[in-house]
């Protein structure tokens, strides 16, 4: 065979293959990012679990804060009362 002709040919093969590759979806099942595949979007269920989480942590830091609002006050009033006697 002519080198010509191979490595003409090797070289178109392995453009072809960079090429797929950029279009090809990473991994089992996953879709090839934006401008070759489509946008990732997150199933509901994975969004539901993540919002709810993001409820529970806000939740639980307001009852801290006003837990510490109301030690605070109390501490102030106890102070204010026994300054007083």
């Amino acid at each position: 065979m002519n080198d010509k002709v191979f490595y003409t040919g090797a070289a178109v093969i392995a453009l072809l293959m960079i090429a797929l590759s950029f279009v090809w979806p990473q991994g089992l099942g996953v879709r090839s990012p934006a401008p070759f595949g489509h946008e990732i979007v997150l199933p509901d269920v994975v969004r539901a679990q993540r919002e709810k989480a993001e409820r529970n942590a806000r939740r639980k830091a307001e009852q801290a804060a006003e837990r510490a609002a109301k030690a605070q006050a109390s501490a102030e009033a106890s102070a204010s009362a026994a300054s007083a006697q």
